[in-house]
């Protein structure tokens, strides 16, 4: 064989290896199916129609897709609203409060902005609560705060900037509801200082708790602990001031009665104008 005739039967062996090389490849790739792009109307409705069903995590694939694919859209600002609903129906308390966030930081002139401060504190609100509390009667005032306090500041915005909106009685009720627990929180706090007999620190939470949650039931407790705390500091006019405002806002004490329609209504529901009675009582 000559240098030429060998030189061009390698060339033609090398092809044929490359050839029959990528036709193997090419043999054993797998075929990637591209899911359609769907109309920005059609996932919107779809996603809309696994809400209304209750099945939410689906919605939020399909709400997620859609704010993907069509941030600028006809149903984008919609979308956001309706996935901050679903973080919040499915329990996922820092994506629903990531997503309100966002809404409010990018259409704060929305009109209805509002429904993402409520939604908000809404989560806050329900956060608080615990995942044990339909089943155990759990003391949520002795819990972190920082829930508490979290979902009364967005309330609390909502109705100074919109004291017209359809949830700012709701949120208002809540508002109430939650500084009632705060101030049991901090009622807490001073009973641990008495306990450790940490008297100053007692007398100083007391009072704190006089300044800023007036008008609460943590009040007469607050001023037991006073009385306590001045007296074993030997401040005893203190102690006296303290035990005579005890007496004179808290001097009658409730008769019992075994007429629920004649029964005194509790403080409770004097400070949430019942509005939690009534949910009860469905």
């Amino acid at each position: 064989m000559t240098q030429g005739a060998a030189k061009t039967y390698l060339q033609t062996a090398i092809g044929l290896a490359l050839a029959f090389t990528l036709s193997a490849c090419s043999n054993n790739e797998k075929v990637i199916e591209v899911e359609p792009v769907l109309p920005e109307s059609e996932l919107y409705t779809n996603a809309m129609d696994k809400v209304a069903a209750g099945n939410y995590i689906p919605a939020i694939d399909d709400l997620e897709t859609l704010e993907a694919r069509y941030p600028f859209g006809r149903y984008s600002a919609q979308a956001q609203l309706e996935l901050i609903y679903a973080y919040y129906r499915s329990n996922q308390a820092i994506a629903a409060k990531a997503a309100a966030t966002r809404f409010i930081r990018l259409n704060p002139d929305h009109e209805h902005v509002d429904y993402a401060y409520y939604l908000k504190g809404l989560t806050a609100f329900e956060e608080n609560k615990g995942t044990l509390d339909n089943y155990l009667a759990s003391d949520k005032a002795k819990k972190d705060p920082g829930a508490m306090r979290d979902s009364f500041s967005d309330f609390n915005t909502l109705i100074q900037r919109y004291p017209q909106s359809q949830y700012a009685a709701d949120a208002k009720a809540r508002m109430i509801y939650l500084r009632n627990l705060l101030a049991e929180h901090e009622i807490h706090v001073a009973q641990y200082y008495v306990s450790r007999e940490a008297w100053l620190a007692a007398a100083n939470r007391a009072q704190y708790i006089l300044e800023n949650y007036q008008l609460t039931p943590s009040v007469k407790p607050a001023l037991k602990i006073l009385v306590i705390a001045y007296t074993e500091l030997g401040l005893i006019d203190n102690a006296n001031n303290a035990q005579r405002v005890l007496d004179e806002n808290f001097s009658v004490a409730e008769q019992p009665n075994d007429t629920p329609e004649s029964q005194p209504e509790s403080w409770f529901d004097k400070l949430t104008f019942g509005v939690f009675k009534d949910n009860e009582s469905d």
